[in-house]
This record gives structure tokens, C-alpha cells and sequence, in this order.
């Protein structure tokens, strides 16, 4: 997978376009296919009971802290919102894009994949699990590959209907997985080629890394729970630590946001076209952002001031006080939350997001010392100086020479 992904990702945006477009086509196709034989399954009884487990709403769990959380954290990982992913291919975006829509469409298509591979894998359970509830509360990767392959076994029209259900919700399963493994690699490559470094050399690099910190989830550490429902527990552990992780990354998303807009509107004051004071902030840099890279005058359709309530009160104000609740109610309610080795416990992030934050202090110390390219050509119309962060030497134009940095156009020349 890790070859094939970085294949699809040397050459470029134009690659990753072409294959991403027949990885979604057949992913749809089979994901449909095997929801028609999960659905057949489940109403062989003359009931619905997956769907209706799923589109069944327990208003008393919403009192749970964690449940929000999950929530939170699934549609950050999903959507690629929490890891900037978003952020990588807008790189690759035309000036004209409608940014707008874009957002809706991906949104609107993430969660109805979503919907549409819930609903087939919970009728598959329903229908042939003898125990459904204590399979699908057994943890993501236990019901994917534990749960699952028992249920398709049962499938109707045998032999040709098991087998089908398990290559096509799979191979599904891997295409989805494909093109979120190729964004993944993707941000973190386009991050090293912005700086400076050749592509080739980048791709491999990453590629390397990835062989090499993904061994000990691949190695699937199968232990027991409680109730004796099988679980990998070094991917649940993982799942567990930067689910959560992915909220911190959507607050320094939020903060760049914010800063923007302080930015601009200082900027706006020094040059007598912003009025000063927190009345002057709030209409000229609140919105800042929102006038500059969402309602470029491309879109169809444009976002007013309610984003900018969401963003500016909305998000932090939510974020503080399901963090807050949520730790709160683990170091309350969990045994030994203390204790390292424990995979629920609280020592156990803390200590996965201090290596992590440590290593990109690192990298960033290492990365801020090289020239940052724009993806603007040399000598196009646009004045790179009136860009954000325009006006320092060490960001320049694609092809354009940093003070001190002649050496790394000699190495991509080579």
C-alpha cells in the first residue's frame, strides 16, 4: 500500500487527481453493491434492525462528554479538516475555484459515504451476529477485520455471495483508504518541496518514515476485553490518542485564522485604511479571513457573518468546555488513569503528544531557517510582497533565488 501510494504521489497533483477519480468511481460502485446484500440480509426476517439501531438517537448519551468528542474527532479525521489536508490541496487550486462549493460537495459526499457504509455494515451484523451489540461496541478495527469477516461468511447465495461481500467491501475499504493515505503522504511531502527539498527526495523520505512508525500497528496486538470480544489493541490505543489529537489541530487552524485577521487589521490601521480599537478589529479583522479566502467574488454562493461567529465564539468556547469536561470526567471515572501502560488512561496521550509536539519543534527550528516557495511562477503578475508573509526574504516566487539558498537550485537543477 505504501508503494502504491507513493506512486501515485510522485509525479504530482496531476497523478493524484487521475487516480483518486477511479479509486471514488469504483468505491462507490462496490460500496452500493454491498450495501444491496447487506439490506437483503438484514430484511430476510422481515425487519430492518441495522438500520434502525443506527438511525435511532439515545438523547440520553448526548449528556456524555465523550460521545461529543468521538463526533468531533470523526469528522475532523474524516473530512481531513483536523490534519490540513484541505489546506495541502488548495495548494493545487485554481484562483478562480468556488471554494464554497467545493466545501459543501466534499462535506455533503463525505458524510453520505459515511451513512451508506454504516448502514451496510450494521444490517450485515444485525442480520447474522448472534450478539450485535456486544460486535459493534467492540471497537472500530475489531469490527473491520474480526467482526466483519464472520458476517460476510453468512451471507446469502453462497459461495458467490460471501465472497463477493468480502472483496467488495474490502477492496471499498482500500480504495477509501488509498485516497486518504495519498492526501496524508501528500501533506507532508508538498511541506518539504515548500521548502526547498526535491520531490523524489521527499516522497521517499516520507515513504520510509511511514514503513517504518507503522510496524507496530501492523503487527495487530490481539488482546481480550472485559466481555471477551477480540480488539487490536495498539491501533485502538492509536485511534484513542490522535482522535483527540485532531481537536488541538483544528485549534491551531483556528489560531492561524485569528491571527490573520489581527494582522490584517494592524496592518490596516498602520496604512490608515482600518479604524483603530476593538470596534475597528471587529469589522475589519474578524472578517479578514473570510473576505480574502472564502468570498473571493469566484463563488456562487457566499458565507456571511456567521462564520465568523462560529469561528471566532462558537468553536473556542465548545472546544475549552468538552476538553475541559471530557478530561474531567476521565481522570474522575477511569482507573489508574495515571498509569502509562494503561491504553484508556490520560499518561498515556500525554505522553504520545509530547514526543510528537517535541519533533515538530524540532523540524520547524530546521524547516523556518529554509526559503518557503510560493506557488505563483516567476514573473506573474501577482506582487508576492502583498501576500501574507510576502514582505520576508526567505518567501519568494517558484524558480526565484533566496538570499544565501543558491545551493538548493543548484541541487534541483541536478
Amino acid at each position: 500500500v505504501i508503494v502504491l501510494t507513493l506512486a501515485a504521489i510522485w509525479k504530482g497533483a496531476k497523478a493524484i487527481e487521475k487516480v483518486n477519480f477511479y479509486l471514488m468511481i469504483s468505491l462507490f460502485a462496490l460500496l452500493f453493491l454491498t450495501l444491496f446484500l447487506s439490506l437483503w440480509m438484514d430484511m430476510e426476517d422481515g425487519s430492518l434492525d441495522g438500520a434502525m439501531f443506527m438511525f435511532t438517537v439515545d438523547f440520553g448519551m448526548l449528556k456524555d462528554p465523550e460521545v461529543w468528542i468521538n463526533g468531533l474527532s470523526q469528522s475532523a479525521w474524516s473530512c481531513s479538516a483536523g490534519m490540513g489536508m484541505c489546506i495541502t490541496y488548495a495548494v493545487y487550486m485554481s484562483k478562480d475555484e468556488d471554494t464554497v462549493l467545493n466545501a459543501f460537495t466534499m462535506g455533503l459526499a463525505n458524510n453520505s459515504i459515511s451513512i451508506i457504509a454504516g448502514l451496510a455494515v450494521l444490517s450485515a451484523i444485525f442480520a447474522v451476529s448472534p450478539d450485535p451489540l456486544a460486535t459493534v461496541t467492540g471497537g472500530s478495527s475489531a469490527i473491520t477485520f474480526l467482526a466483519l469477516p464472520e458476517v460476510f461468511a453468512k451471507a446469502p447465495f453462497a459461495p458467490i455471495g460471501p465472497l463477493f461481500m468480502m472483496a467488495g467491501f474490502f477492496l471499498a475499504l482500500s480504495f477509501a483508504a488509498m485516497t486518504s493515505m495519498i492526501s496524508t503522504v501528500e501533506l507532508c511531502v508538498r511541506n518539504f518541496v515548500d521548502h526547498g527539498y526535491n520531490r523524489e527526495k521527499s516522497v521517499a523520505l516520507t515513504g520510509a518514515a511511514l514503513f517504518l512508525f507503522g510496524i507496530p500497528s501492523a503487527m495487530m496486538w490481539i488482546k481480550l476485553d472485559g466481555e471477551g470480544v477480540a480488539f487490536p489493541e495498539f491501533l485502538e490505543v492509536q485511534d484513542h490518542i490522535w482522535g483527540y489529537g485532531l481537536m488541538f489541530s483544528g485549534l491551531f487552524i483556528a489560531f492561524s485564522i485569528w491571527k490573520y485577521g489581527y494582522l490584517r487589521w494592524k496592518s490596516g490601521v498602520e496604512a490608515g485604511v482600518a479604524p483603530p480599537g476593538f470596534k475597528g478589529y471587529l469589522g475589519f479583522g474578524v472578517s479578514a479571513f473570510r473576505d480574502d479566502f472564502i468570498n473571493t467574488g469566484d463563488n456562487d454562493m457566499e458565507v456571511g457573518r456567521w462564520w465568523d461567529l462560529l469561528m471566532y465564539l462558537a468553536f473556542p468556547i465548545l472546544f475549552s468546555v468538552l476538553m475541559v469536561s471530557y478530561f474531567a470526567d476521565m481522570i474522575a471515572n477511569t482507573p489508574d488513569v495515571w498509569d502509562p501502560s494503561n491504553p484508556k488512561g490520560l499518561s498515556i496521550i500525554l505522553l504520545f503528544w509530547g514526543v510528537i509536539a517535541a519533533l515538530f519543534i524540532s523540524f520547524n527550528k530546521f524547516l523556518v531557517q529554509r526559503p518557503l516557495y510560493r506557488n505563483i511562477p516567476q514573473g506573474a503578475e501577482v506582487d508576492i510582497s502583498t501576500l501574507p508573509g510576502g514582505d520576508d526574504e526567505l518567501v519568494v516566487a517558484l524558480g526565484e533565488v533566496a538570499p544565501g539558498f543558491e545551493h538548493l537550485n543548484a541541487e534541483k537543477s541536478a
